[in-house]
């Protein structure tokens, strides 16, 4: 996830875009598998795929596809509309009248349970002096409760709910932790397209004044597809909570997962790290709970060897000795800017990325002291949100930079690192985390970005001076990715509310999913309306299962296809 634990919608939504602009806008030898952590080896790289066209041949041909963003709009959502007319510092959000409802269903809409979490897709419509229209997208989240629980929109308690009788209108209000500024957002719902889903018009209104109005589309989570809880013979071996904060990661060795939690966004508990013994897949036994005061928002964790490497928000990477796997031991911290936020070790190197937009490498050959051996850095017109993760493979870096892209890295001399070359996505999307291996013979990166609308892309990174987009994949328009793992000519993904993901690669242009788990129950407790919830992290170890990280279920296991 990003740096920050909770979203600014409002970054989100700071830039807008004319309405006139918008467009439909196994012959690779030892090379190690991507994603195969051995589980007694914990210093096998996370570094590359075999070839995978041997199981399913491409011939390397593809059409290059054009990079729309995240975001794209597909129109007006309902007939719903908000009156913009009027002095903007005496327009209320929260005042009834001024939604147009009069060609809404009040039938359908008395029919929608009155409980739910729900993530909205928003396209802004504001009004120009010149008579045009200019788009903004948006987003926002409710949460809905049948039985006296405190109803929310943005993780904040509603200010004004009304859906009962087929009436449906709810306001909340946020106050922006960076500016101090209070936005009130108001939905005024409309039609039900189709079950779980809520069409209607919005309006926000920023320190008092009119900001926008525009029309919203809301999902009830888990998207509503029709799907069962899973698909494609993934099933659900165990599930072992986690009492410290929201799990994000895990890392798997020595017959242990090791478990890395953040704060609990809902400001309840405090994170660290929960190891279990994991040698009866089906049965694990809890081990230890581990919390530093002050250090304890952990994001990443991986090994090598007798040391765990974790990633802290705050004081950058703790080092702990595990050669008693159970019980581990700290050493000591690393120093890292502003903290670490995710860390990968490949060979005899460990990088530590950090929202400080650096990341530092340390030569972990002594695994338990690790030396500094480099800080890197992305050029500046590249860098925008930070080094939020990253990929070693074949003496490259590929690193997910934020809002600045997708940037790679030479790495082979770490006295003359070069800036090879870099993807932008396009209008407000974030570069959170890839996979990459070999396909055919070329270099394919399998790269996911971060917030609602995000999805995975296929990206030709042979060269990476000329790199471009060969295919996709998307689910709902709401939803976020998290992390990827690429094990042969399968991409498993951990998907937020989405749960596991599991996509048939071996034609990187095409990809197909084979699998799912729905990891994500509204009636877990703990469940909010954050946009992060559900799976953050998932390890394919090689061992014949799948780990994932769930932020309220802890660590699921299932097995590995």
């Amino acid at each position: 996830m990003p740096s920050m634990l909770r979203p600014s919608w409002g970054l989100l939504s700071s830039c807008v875009l004319s309405l006139s602009t918008l467009s439909a806008c196994d012959e690779s030898g030892p090379t190690p598998d991507a994603g195969t952590w051995l589980p007694e080896d914990a210093g096998a790289p996370d570094s590359g795929a075999p070839d995978a066209s041997a199981e399913a041949p491409w011939d390397g041909g593809y059409t290059v596809l054009e990079e729309r963003g995240d975001w794209i709009d597909r129109g007006r959502y309902s007939p719903c509309d908000f009156n913009q007319q009027g002095d903007p510092t005496t327009i209320r959000c929260d005042d009834l009248s001024r939604y147009d409802v009069s060609q809404c269903s009040p039938e359908a809409l008395s029919q929608v349970a009155q409980h739910g979490i729900y993530l909205a897709d928003m396209r802004g419509e504001r009004l120009l002096s010149d008579g045009g229209t200019q788009i903004a997208p948006d987003f926002t989240t409710y949460q809905l409760f049948s039985d006296g629980g405190t109803d929310t929109l943005n993780g904040q308690p509603l200010l004004t709910r009304n859906t009962d009788g087929g009436s449906f209108f709810v306001v909340g209000s946020r106050t922006n932790p960076f500016n101090g500024a209070v936005t009130v957002t108001a939905l005024a719902g409309c039609q039900v397209p189709s079950p779980g889903i809520i069409t209607g018009c919005y309006a926000r209104c920023t320190n008092g004044r009119f900001s926008r109005a525009g029309t919203f589309e809301a999902w009830r989570m888990p998207s509503q597809r029709g799907e069962g809880e899973s698909s494609g013979g993934l099933r659900l071996i165990s599930e072992s909570p986690v009492a410290l904060g929201d799990a994000v990661d895990v890392y798997v060795t020595k017959n242990h997962a090791y478990v890395v939690s953040i704060d609990d966004l809902g400001g309840t508990s405090n994170g660290g790290l929960t190891v279990f013994d994991v040698s009866d897949r089906a049965h694990p036994i809890f081990k230890a709970s581990i919390s530093l005061p002050g250090d304890s928002s952990w994001n990443g964790v991986w090994a090598k060897e007798d040391a765990l490497y974790i990633a802290g928000n705050r004081a950058g990477v703790v080092v702990y000795d595990i050669s008693n796997p159970a019980q581990p031991e700290y050493v000591r911290h690393l120093p890292a800017g502003q903290g670490a936020h995710t860390v990968l070790v490949d060979g005899d190197r460990l990088y530590a990325m950090s929202p400080g937009e650096v990341t530092y490498v340390h030569d972990v050959t002594s695994p338990l002291a690790p030396v500094l051996l480099q800080l890197i850095t992305v050029p500046s017109e590249f860098s925008s949100g930070g080094a939020h993760d990253a990929f070693a493979y074949e003496g490259r870096l590929y690193v997910s930079n934020g809002f600045g892209g997708y940037s790679v890295m030479d790495v082979t001399d770490l006295d003359n690192v070069r800036h090879l070359g870099q993807y932008v996505h396009g209008f407000n999307a974030f570069a959170h985390h890839s996979a990459v291996g070999t396909f055919a013979g070329r270099t394919i990166a399998f790269e996911g970005t971060e917030f609602n609308g995000s999805h995975l892309r296929v990206l030709d990174v042979t060269d990476p001076a000329n790199i471009v987009k060969m295919g996709e994949f998307r689910l709902s328009p709401v939803t976020s990715i998290h992390n990827l793992i690429l094990k042969g000519h399968l991409l498993y993904i951990a998907w937020y509310h989405e749960g596991v993901r599991v996509l048939d690669v071996s034609n990187p242009t095409k990809p197909r999913q084979v699998a799912h788990y729905n990891t994500f129950r509204e009636s877990d407790p703990g469940r909010t309306d954050n946009l992060f919830e559900g799976t953050f992290g998932i390890r394919v170890p090689g061992d014949g299962y799948v780990y994932a990280a769930d932020s309220v279920r802890g660590l699921l296991i299932l097995n590995e296809l």
